[in-house]
């Protein structure tokens, strides 16, 4: 055997070995409905960011499908008497994919970090809090400034997703563009627009449970798109299928749906108080406002854009909800009376509302719909599609006077209404502040009782439907598909992309 045969023998050894060890690396394929904004706990914004997070950043609580509060980096906790101190005890064992320890001292620079940050957007969501405290190496109690019965819910979020101190300090707000977590899977890379590479994490403190080698997030626009590439073997999992292409999906043989009714909204952001574009008729008066709610029906809307399969609703909860107050029932459409409001209102010509849109096929039909529906009141609404995160940044500016908006919910009513209704609140993109709003929240916010709970929310429901920044219309179905290669999967109404325990054949 010649040196130059054993060479080229070796190396087509080599080859075959590596061609086997990537054959043997399981990849799931993700198809996401928009590119995610900042990879960033702190100052993160986005749903699809938040199914990111669900393989990348662990939380101090998770919740299960009963939408009870579990732990997941804790282990316990307990409530003082007095209702204004949470002490944690955290898993040990926990490490951070850059190697450092997840311990006390880490979760308090995280909760801190959150806290008081110059570019945190979870201060509302924390507001309560007034310190947190390093009890012992596994210990950290968390000092409130009055009883916040939301506060463990808000853990099971990004307010309770811990980021690698060492990190966090040397990237500063660069630290999304490489974000250090505690999660299953540590980030790769990320090509805007395009994927999100995480791998697995060698040292998870559960990776028992952790049994594909990699995932990959596609961003893809348009849902048809995305269920073409699932049924021809791009992706393994679709987030967002249109309601439309259900029976679709059910039709073959090869594809499997999850289903639940979602925690969360879609509606309208009514700009009232944000820079220039409030300064008209429709942000300064709330009989125009209430002219255009009556000029909607959100039933037509559900049945031609969703096939019926959505929960039409007008609050912040699901009519289903146990908090839903039913002495304020969905508004029926009524053309007639709106136009009375208009005139009553002194609008004699058609207003017209510059009207921005996030895009995606189901957004602009829904705008669309609304479009015509309001015409026939005497509303010109521009359409203005824009791409999902530059819409989120023009909202926050002011750059709009209607917004299209989805919330991807919360399991306490709290996480679905504070954060849009109260003043200077991190996604009160309207300017809209009553102090009114604001006690009555504080009254929900410091009750454990469920029943005073919505006594107080009562409060708020008849102040901000006649009169503020937002227009509910319809409580999703939480839609994913994926082929039936992936076994184990389990859809919860948070919307979010679980992946501990799955499994690629």
């Amino acid at each position: 055997m010649t040196a130059n045969f054993r060479r080229l023998t070796l190396a087509l050894m080599l080859s075959f070995s590596a061609i086997g060890t990537a054959a043997a690396q399981t990849n799931l394929r993700v198809g996401l409905a928009e590119d995610p904004d900042i990879l960033d706990p702190s100052m993160a914004r986005t749903y699809v960011g938040r199914i990111v997070f669900a393989s990348i950043c662990d939380k101090l609580f998770d919740i299960d499908d009963k939408l009870n509060i579990v732990p997941q980096l804790a282990l316990s906790h307990e409530t003082s008497a007095d209702g204004k101190a949470l002490t944690i005890k955290l898993r040990p064992g926990v490490k951070f994919h850059d190697g450092e320890a997840m311990d006390a001292a880490a979760v308090k620079y995280s909760l801190d970090r959150h806290l008081s940050w110059k570019f945190s957007v979870r201060k509302s969501e924390l507001s309560s809090v007034e310190s947190v405290d390093v009890v012992d190496p596994l210990t950290i109690k968390l000092n409130l400034k009055a009883p916040f019965s939301p506060l463990l819910s808000q853990l099971t979020d990004r307010a309770g997703m811990m980021v690698s101190p060492k990190a966090a300090e040397a990237e500063g707000d660069k630290f999304g563009l490489k974000p250090v977590c505690a999660g299953p899977y540590k980030f790769v890379e990320r090509v805007q627009q395009d994927r999100i590479v995480v791998e697995k994490f060698a040292d998870y403190w559960n990776k028992d449970q952790v049994f594909i080698d990699k995932i990959t997030y596609l961003p893809i626009v348009d849902g048809t798109v995305r269920l073409a590439n699932l049924k021809s073997g791009g992706l393994d999992l679709m987030e967002r299928v249109l309601a439309t292409d259900i029976k679709s999906v059910r039709d073959n043989s090869k594809l499997k749906l999850s289903k639940a009714v979602s925690l969360g909204y879609l509606g309208v952001m009514l700009n009232l108080g944000n820079g220039a574009k409030a300064n008209n008729p429709f942000g300064k008066d709330a009989r125009v406002r209430q002219a255009f709610e009556l000029a909607i029906d959100r039933d037509a809307i559900n049945q031609v854009v969703f096939n019926g399969e959505f929960v039409p609703g007008n609050q912040w909860v699901s009519p289903q909800n146990p908090y839903y107050q039913e002495k304020f029932p969905i508004p029926k459409r009524d053309v007639a009376k709106a136009k009375a409001l208009l005139k009553e209102a002194g609008v004699t010509a058609p207003l017209t509302l510059d009207f921005l849109v996030p895009n995606g096929p189901e957004n602009r039909a829904v705008a669309e719909i609304m479009q015509s529906m309001a015409a026939e009141a005497g509303f010109d609404l521009k359409l203005r599609v824009t791409e999902f995160a530059t819409s989120i940044k023009q909202a926050e500016e002011g750059d709009y006077q209607l917004y299209l908006f989805g919330w991807s919910g919360r399991a306490d009513p709290d996480g679905n209404a504070f954060i849009i209704q109260a003043c200077k609140a991190s996604l009160n993109y309207a300017g809209y502040c009553d102090k009114d709003v604001d006690a009555a929240h504080l009254e929900a916010r410091t009750k454990s009782d469920p029943a005073e709970r919505k006594k107080a929310y009562e409060k708020v429901t008849a102040k901000v439907l006649p009169e503020g920044d937002f227009l509910f219309l319809y409580h999703p179905q939480v839609l994913i598909a994926h082929t039936d290669r992936l076994e184990g999967y389990k859809q919860m109404p948070d919307g979010l992309v679980r992946v501990i325990g799955l499994k690629l054949k």
